[in-house]
């Protein structure tokens, strides 16, 4: 938010590639491109399309027997609808849908928990001996070891959170706060919720159910936890993750689009999101293997340059705490004088 700008059409463009230029100094700039660029791949090749897609379609596929390139269809028919069409009334509906479906995502976690109590002090041993354990867990952690645990663990944990990507202030820029700081406080919300909670009760309720053993994977394997302990766990899953995915990918076109604007201006908006609906469209029919690969590449370059952007800024992010929490005491002892003269 300190260093955000207003774009040729009026539109905010903020986040790491401005702050690495600004904050850190104009000698910075080919970093600040070269996280751009990054933005821009990690969008069309990473988190922003080729994962979800293959989530909604794994999963209306598995729970539905919908056919893959029908689910491809609608959804890139959708993404379109939304990024060209101007068709923003469903990005409305999802935005106040999603904290409802969260919230019910996290209840039929809680849910599938309590069915399996008995199993929830070996779920927590295991996943405390798998990541220490430099031998092979066994199933689905086949010869996996500790670099490895570390190695998949910051894989996936910037799936789920985000954090350290530069992601999350492209969107934060665009927040209509005063204070830096009181933007950043709620952004890190984020991560508690996102991991903490949500990711913590899908690897419980994938190791209690003995789901995370078996042949499924991805969103396969949430949908065989669900289902053994409820009747149509797996559309409960499935209407959960077919928001959360589409979001998602309506939120990291975006991030590409500000991305591409900083690189080459705001005529490279239309280019962009033809090649962003392309790519949503083939992601249905690619592997998972080969998307996890890829994704994983480009979140390492777009990462690089950030982490070394938020070591430099460290001080700034420091001051700019303390200027908004004085701001705070200060509103704190106004008030209470309000209140004693008012007495």
């Amino acid at each position: 938010m300190k260093y955000r700008k207003i774009d040729e059409n009026g539109q905010v463009s903020g986040g790491p590639m401005y702050y690495i230029e600004q904050g850190l100094g104009a000698r910075y700039k080919p970093l600040a491109v070269f996280f751009a660029v990054s933005g821009v791949l990690v969008a069309c090749f990473g988190i922003g399309t080729f994962p979800q897609v293959n989530a909604i379609v794994t999963s209306t596929q598995s729970s539905l027997g919908v056919p893959a390139a029908a689910t491809a269809a609608v959804v890139t028919a959708l993404t379109a609808l939304v990024t060209i069409g101007g068709l923003k009334k469903i990005t409305k509906v999802t935005t106040k849908v999603v904290p409802i479906m969260a919230i019910a995502y996290v209840a039929t976690s809680c849910f599938v928990l309590v069915v399996f109590a008995d199993k929830l002090p070996y779920a927590l041993s295991l996943v405390f001996q798998s990541a220490f354990n430099p031998t092979a867990a066994g199933g689905g952690f086949l010869g996996a070891t500790v670099m490895m645990a570390i190695r998949n663990g910051v894989a996936r944990g910037v799936f789920s959170n985000e954090s350290g990507l530069g992601s999350a202030p492209i969107a934060a820029a665009a927040a209509k706060v005063k204070w830096p700081a009181e933007q950043g406080l709620v952004s890190m919300t984020g991560t508690f919720i996102d991991t903490i909670i949500v990711c913590t009760l899908t690897g419980l309720t994938l190791i209690v159910t003995g789901s995370w053993n078996g042949a499924a994977e991805g969103a396969e394997m949430t949908q065989a936890a669900f289902d053994a302990a409820m009747p149509f766990g797996s559309f409960i899953l499935m209407f959960c993750l077919i928001l959360f995915a589409f979001t998602t990918i309506l939120g990291w076109n975006y991030y590409g689009e500000r991305c591409m604007v900083y690189l080459f201006g705001v005529k490279s908006i239309l280019p962009y999101r033809i090649v962003f609906i392309v790519l949503v469209g083939a992601g249905a029919f690619i592997k998972l293997q080969a998307i996890w690969l890829l994704a994983d590449i480009v979140n390492g370059l777009m990462a690089l340059p950030n982490l070394i952007a938020l070591l430099g800024l460290s001080g700034v992010v420091v001051a700019e705490t303390r200027l908004y929490l004085r701001h705070k005491r200060r509103e704190k002892v106004i008030g209470e004088e309000k209140m004693r003269t008012a007495g």
